[in-house]
């Protein structure tokens, strides 16, 4: 605005000291533009990477990275990990089986709520429909693929077909995170997002019909998760950092795992999955709205307590939070790999301290595969540049005429 004094003037008023950011409080990430600044700085730099992009970044320039997210992000995916190192061994363990159901409670909406917290300045702007194409779209085609193919080999299963509408163990969040990503400026449009997506949820529940082309049941029911993070603002997250929070968690986790044990014969763990309808898991199509609410419920209190514990100060771990997408991808090869060749048949693996070494096996392996060699090597499948796919922006066409010497 220009001065009142005199209103005439070509002086203007300067703008107000910028505010420093409140103590604490989680900021969003600045994110490179070219693959040359992913590639130039040492990890742990200011720069993000496009899988972190893919997972769950959005840019505001001239920020650093936060240290809280990128370490939720790291342990969410340890456990992802060791949830699936599980599987083979939990059916002759109630007590192992009642961790599982409780971090397959939290595990992933947390994940998905980051997710959607750093999509909030999604639109369909070029530069941001390129990043995801090239950092969803391609690595899923590539791993669904290369799944498939690996299941061929290593399963002696050479019939199965190659189908990306029909996606494979884990490139379903791929899946689901293209189509949310996609349809955020809906949600950011519309007056109430959360209760319309939980209501998207709930009908899911009851429509056995969607099918599992592009595994949409889960895409749907995951949805009000995704939603939740878009309508998240930083002073939300540090409402779960208060000490009072930290301290009730401890009680709360315990009470969920009491709950998990004492449910493990009388629950279907298949509505942790959220890829079934209720008629699918053999009960009354009411019940899945119901437990779509309470599932919610659920999730929400044990992420709370999951993010309390959140270290928010730089870790040795922080900056394998920018490669939590290679190390999702990638350890699927590992689980099912000694699935297949019957690594989990061990009898000792079946016993408490067999139990602790996979749990253990699983959190190191995953945490290598974050490592900055690794994503060197798979960059070309993970973060492609793709220069070659896309035209050239008209602004930043006529950016460059205009700095050319006439």
């Amino acid at each position: 605005m220009t001065n009142s004094l005199h209103p005439n003037s070509p002086r203007r008023t300067p703008l107000p000291p910028a505010e420093r950011p409140v103590e604490g409080v989680p900021t969003a990430r600045s994110a490179p533009s070219r693959p040359s600044d992913r590639t130039s700085k040492p990890a742990g730099a200011t720069a993000t990477t496009a899988p972190a992009a893919a997972t769950a970044t959005a840019t505001q320039p001239g920020k650093p990275r936060d240290a809280f997210f990128d370490n939720a992000k790291y342990l969410a995916i340890v456990l992802v990990a060791m949830g699936h190192a599980w599987e083979p061994l939990k059916g002759q363990s109630r007590v192992l089986e009642a961790a599982y159901m409780v971090v397959y409670a939290f595990h992933m909406p947390a994940f998905i709520i980051i997710s959607g917290y750093f999509s909030r300045s999604f639109d369909m702007r070029a530069d941001r429909l390129k990043r995801l194409v090239t950092g969803v779209a391609v690595p899923y085609v590539v791993f669904e693929v290369a799944y498939v193919l690996f299941k061929r080999w290593a399963d002696d299963d050479p019939s199965l077909p190659v189908s990306l509408l029909d996606p494979w163990f884990l490139t379903w969040f791929l899946c689901a995170l293209f189509i949310w990503r996609l349809t955020t400026p809906l949600w950011k449009l519309v007056r109430w997002p959360l209760p319309l997506a939980l209501l998207v949820a709930m009908l899911a529940t009851t429509s056995p019909s969607i099918g599992d082309d592009l595994d949409l049941q889960r895409t749907l029911q995951f949805l009000p998760f995704f939603v939740l993070g878009l309508c998240m603002k930083p002073e939300h997250f540090q409402l779960v950092r208060r000490r009072e929070v930290r301290i009730l968690s401890v009680p709360v986790f315990a009470a969920a795992l009491v709950v998990s044990w004492w449910a493990v014969p009388r629950m279907n763990p298949g509505w942790f999955y959220h890829r079934d309808s209720a008629q699918e898991l053999g009960v009354p199509w009411w019940v899945g709205p119901v437990m779509v609410l309470a599932l919610l419920g659920c999730s929400l209190v044990l992420t709370a307590c999951f993010f309390a514990w959140v270290p928010r100060r730089r870790m040795w771990f922080t900056a394998l939070g920018a490669g939590t997408l290679y190390g999702y991808l990638l350890h699927g090869f590992l689980v099912k790999g000694g699935d297949y060749w019957g690594w989990f048949d061990h009898e000792w693996l079946h016993r408490p301290i067999g139990e602790i070494f996979v749990t253990l096996v699983a959190g190191v392996a995953v945490t290598l595969l974050c490592t900055a060699p690794v994503r060197r090597v798979f960059r070309f499948a993970m973060e492609p540049s793709m220069e070659w796919a896309f035209k050239r922006d008209a602004t930043e066409l006529a950016r460059e005429r205009a700095k050319t010497p006439a």
